[in-house]
């Protein structure tokens, strides 16, 4: 039996490029651009953090990316230690194309699962990739519900075509695409599109959907959006530009921050053939929508120049800290330490209640010894107490902003700030956390959580460096 969708979510990572930076025009829209600690996995599991519902455990863990930072080893397993999920959560990577977040989301709905679909794009320097990407990711929860109005959203039907034919290509050691001149592709996908959406809704027994989503790395299908396919309310594609494996998501969940209940949404994904899905939007997502829209977060961040872009990317290499290089982190402590470094899981006194961060086996507050339960700040927010300002300390990007937090519910922690400047942060100012790659070395990625400043209904794009 097909699940009903329970809860999705998106995240759009903070940063931006003005467009006439990277050869677009004055006036456009700015390129959502990942910071140099975010990654695929990062961006995963802040999707999934958001999409997260307490009352339901999802039974697998898909994770679609064509940028996956990890090969010979499984993605999706971070991000089941970041949301804490038991051991008997089966997960797996999908990887390549846009094709594989559609895979994701047809075996969680199947399953009862988490599809997580994130991406960072990454083009050569004038590229239309560099101009018309965008980094970011999705998440959508499914499930069996037992309570009525629960659900967001049913799966009413599946459609397919695949068709073998060159239009976009990557070799894996390049960094960015390939695409064949875009008016073949587009001669190719044109009647692929129309059949399936014809299948789909026929299955569905939808004569006219209500929204249409539709998403493809051809540029050509994006330019005839309306022409291929259109919904009585509204039709739309990502938002960010092309955006990879997450494409599909962001589109979806924009589409679901506005749909209203029993209205219909058709997702047409153009890559390598066509895959569509047909859902009706349920009454539970009067009370179930995604706590940040995308149009919010899309209209909000820091803008960075493009130098600073390259250097994040690896594109352009700066002048390095005068610091030794972190040591490539160890197996065995942080297997360890697992709970601690991925879930932000500390322990709490049994007998006073004192909250340590990291977890200890004595208490600080009353001296017992391991009489303690685990308590996890992973969703809290908390306080600044103090923080600094480390001119010195190894960054790709300094200096680093350190901050002293006193998180609600007890529990204090000095954090790396992320998505801020200097000045964003003082004494009192509220935080939450963010999962992030601290440092790579030896292949490595050395992931744990910052504190980034609550920044409540912001919307103007602020200047930083």
């Amino acid at each position: 039996m097909t699940a009903e969708l329970v809860s999705y979510a998106a995240y759009l990572p903070t940063y931006r490029l003005a467009p006439e930076d990277i050869g677009g025009r004055v006036g456009g829209a700015d390129r959502v651009v990942a910071s140099f600690d975010e990654d695929s996995t990062t961006i995963a599991v802040e999707a999934a953090s958001a999409a997260s519902a307490e009352q339901y455990v999802p039974a697998t863990v898909y994770f679609a990316s064509s940028s996956h930072a990890y090969a010979d080893k499984t993605n999706a397993v971070a991000v089941h230690a970041a949301l804490g999920l038991p051991s008997d959560v089966f997960c797996a990577d999908f990887g390549g194309t846009g094709k594989s977040s559609m895979a994701a989301i047809r075996c969680a709905a199947e399953s009862g699962g988490m599809a997580v679909m994130s991406d960072v794009r990454t083009g050569r320097p004038g590229s239309s990739d560099e101009r018309s990407g965008g980094d970011g990711g999705a998440a959508f929860v499914f499930a069996e519900t037992t309570e009525q109005g629960t659900g967001i959203a049913a799966l009413l039907s599946t459609a397919s075509s695949t068709l073998e034919f060159l239009d976009r290509w990557r070799d894996p050691a390049s960094i960015g695409g390939s695409q064949w001149e875009e008016r073949y592709g587009q001669e190719e996908y044109t009647p692929l599109i129309a059949e399936v959406q014809r299948r789909a809704l026929a299955a569905a027994g939808v004569d006219a959907p209500d929204h249409v989503v539709l998403t493809s790395p051809n540029s050509g299908i994006r330019k005839r959006l309306t022409a291929l396919a259109s919904g009585t309310v509204s039709t739309v594609t990502s938002t960010l530009g092309f955006s990879g494996a997450a494409d599909v998501g962001i589109a979806l969940a924009e589409v679901l921050d506005s749909a209203a209940p029993g209205e219909t949404v058709l997702v047409l994904s153009a890559v390598d053939g066509c895959d569509a899905l047909v859902l009706r939007v349920l009454p539970g997502i009067v009370n179930h929508r995604a706590r940040r829209p995308v149009a919010e977060q899309r209209s909000g961040g820091h803008r960075i120049s493009y130098l600073t872009y390259l250097s994040w990317r690896g594109l352009l290499d700066r002048e390095p800290p005068r610091r030794p290089e972190p040591d490539r982190p160890a197996a065995p402590p942080s297997g360890r330490a697992t709970a601690w470094k991925f879930a932000f899981v500390g322990s709490g006194c049994d007998r006073c209640g004192f909250v340590h961060l990291p977890p200890a086996r004595v208490c600080r507050g009353c001296g017992s010894v391991d009489s303690m339960h685990p308590e996890s700040r992973r969703g809290a927010r908390g306080t600044v107490a103090t923080s600094t300002i480390d001119r010195l300390a190894f960054s790709p990007s300094p200096p680093v902003v350190e901050a002293v937090v006193d998180f609600d519910g007890g529990g204090r922690y000095s954090l790396e700030v992320a998505d801020g400047a200097a000045s964003s942060v003082t004494v009192g100012s509220r935080v939450e956390l963010s999962f992030r790659r601290l440092f790579t070395a030896g292949g490595v990625h050395n992931y744990f959580w910052k504190a980034r400043p609550v920044s409540e209904g912001r919307s103007a794009v602020e200047e930083s460096v």
